[in-house]
């Protein structure tokens, strides 16, 4: 199925999975890469050097186009796009939108620059600096999320850019790209989807909780890290939910002490990623305090295979995923639907 996307990347199918932190690492990413799809690395949680040996490893795994998620914000962001550079990777794609001179930067290396916006004005912006296509998440996305669905968000994005765009939130299947296709988007991204697949290194404990969840189980909550956060509903986002002010802050400190520990990072260069977060977001202190919480709370579930202790992103999509397919079938299935659902829509 060729779209403006698959043509833009050179991928084989018009299908992107996004680059979800502590989840999209080098198997799974390889794995989409070799179905056919558009894999993303995600490198919010690893140093430079992890983010090296990381694109070496994929690119051992699958000769196929893949791609590396990154945030614009970040005080090494320019030795993240070095690395992307240096190593030949074909795309970057980003959370937040990046600045009109590290898409030129990128631009000028032969890299795709695909960032993900949350509104139409957003989207309009980073067109006129030169990306190259966007990702278009409406409010039913995982993680971060705004309030817009993407039923209304992309077809205001698609009328607004002429680069292609990339439809996100609330996608699972051969019928959601057929969708996405008909408002005039060049493929759909899944998060939630690829993360419940075979080929995905998040613990099966964990795996089984999505499973099991309901459309229902499915909420929004800003008591993580201050912004509003697509998760699982679990005890533990109960208990956040009704915590107070000194006790959110309290826990935020502390995993902002493990994450530096992990991370390697200075006080210095985390106090200097806040200050880019507080201004590029609008943030207040206390929510940039507050979004050291996200990567371990998150790792908590993702990597350590304890649901109880963590937290689980989620697009509302989970409720309706009963399966773990590796992801050259679920590439596969989600083909064969798209063309059969083409099929009976034939009009005379």
């Amino acid at each position: 199925m060729e779209t403006a996307l698959t043509k833009l990347v050179g991928v084989r199918y018009p299908v992107v999975q996004t680059g979800m932190g502590w989840v999209a690492g080098p198997r799974l990413v390889s794995a989409t890469a070799n179905a056919g799809a558009l894999g993303i690395l995600a490198s919010a949680t690893m140093t430079v050097d992890q983010l090296r040996s990381a694109v070496r490893e994929v690119k051992s795994r699958t000769d196929e186009p893949f791609g590396v998620n990154l945030r614009a914000d970040a005080g090494d962001a320019r030795d993240r796009v070095r690395v992307i550079v240096d190593e030949g990777v074909r795309v970057a794609s980003f959370a937040l939108a990046p600045s009109k001179e590290l898409i030129a930067e990128l631009k000028g290396a032969g890299v795709v620059v695909i960032p993900s916006i949350g509104a139409r004005r957003h989207a309009e912006k980073v067109a006129a600096w030169g990306a190259d296509a966007v990702v278009v998440q409406g409010g039913e996305g995982g993680g971060h999320t705004g309030e817009v669905a993407t039923t209304v968000l992309l077809p205001q994005v698609v009328d607004a850019v002429d680069i292609p765009v990339i439809a996100a939130g609330g996608f699972f299947d051969g019928r959601g790209l057929v969708a996405a296709l008909a408002y005039g988007a060049a493929g759909v991204a899944m998060g939630t989807r690829f993360l419940l697949t075979s080929d995905s290194t998040v613990p099966d404990a964990v795996k089984a909780r999505y499973l099991s969840a309901s459309v229902k189980d499915v909420t929004v909550t800003t008591r993580v890290d201050g912004l509003p956060h697509r998760m699982l509903r679990t005890d533990l986002v109960a208990s956040l939910e009704k915590s107070g002010r000194a006790t959110s802050l309290a826990r935020a400190v502390r995993h902002a002490a493990a994450f530096r520990k992990m991370s390697g990072m200075a006080w210095g260069e985390m106090i200097r990623d806040g200050l880019a977060m507080r201004h590029g977001k609008g943030m207040t202190w206390s929510q940039v305090l507050l979004a050291a919480n996200t990567p371990m709370m998150l790792k908590s579930a993702m990597v350590d295979g304890v649901p109880e202790a963590g937290v689980m992103a989620s697009g509302q999509v989970a409720g309706v995923i009963e399966d773990l397919p590796s992801c050259e079938e679920l590439i596969t299935r989600v083909m064969l639907e798209a063309t059969e659902v083409v099929g009976r829509l034939r009009l005379t």
